[in-house]
């Protein structure tokens, strides 16, 4: 999955769909999933930083993991 090009994003989680002229906050781990899903990193690869980055448990961030991707789906911010 990737980060559709034309969606605007910052280090401090804004991001903007000038598509649809929606915007949105981030947290700072969506906001790093983000920032690495636009640079073209994997799955597998963005999962293993942020395991290693939070303290979160592989488990959970699987469960979180695919909420967000729906949540990124519905908000149309990422290629299909």
């Amino acid at each position: 999955m990737m980060i559709k090009k034309n969606v605007a994003t910052s280090d401090s989680g804004f991001i903007f769909n000038p598509a649809t002229g929606d915007s949105f906050s981030a947290n700072p781990m969506a906001a790093e999933i983000i920032s690495l899903l636009k640079q073209g990193d994997s799955s597998a690869s963005i999962k293993k930083i942020i395991l290693e980055k939070y303290e979160v448990e592989s488990g959970q961030l699987e469960k979180d993991w695919d909420d967000f991707m729906l949540q990124l789906r519905d908000a149309n911010l990422i290629e299909s």
